[in-house]
């Protein structure tokens, strides 16, 4: 068993283009014992936004606090806390904090789309 906080976990700006004002913490990947899944929790600023992109690799959300829209296809949705989603492999998906507070949620791939 492997427990940690989160308060010990490095914060990395994600550098992708077209992406400001985000950040991603690696909670649990293969440093920590993981076989089949990782989990990352994601800190979008106000202002901030993920561009629009795609992986051969599904992702599972769930919206820890804050809000923010999520597109994934041709569709477009407001989140917030204690929302979850699934975004299929392949669909071109984006995210985007329109509010004034941080906009945080967990995201869990499989292993096949770790760095």
């Amino acid at each position: 068993m492997y427990v940690g906080h989160i308060d010990k976990v490095k914060k990395e700006e994600v550098k992708m283009d077209g992406t400001e004002g985000t950040y991603i913490q690696w909670l649990i990947s293969k440093e920590q014992g993981a076989e089949n899944y990782a989990m990352r929790l994601f800190t979008i600023k106000p202002g901030g936004k993920i561009a629009p992109h795609n992986h051969p690799w599904e992702h599972e959300i769930f919206v820890i606090s804050g809000s923010g829209i999520i597109g994934a296809g041709d569709r477009e949705v407001r989140v917030r806390e204690g929302n979850f989603l699934y975004v299929p492999p392949d669909v071109v998906h984006w995210y985007r904090n329109d509010g004034d507070e941080d906009f945080k949620f967990l995201c869990i791939i499989p292993m096949k789309g770790v760095r």
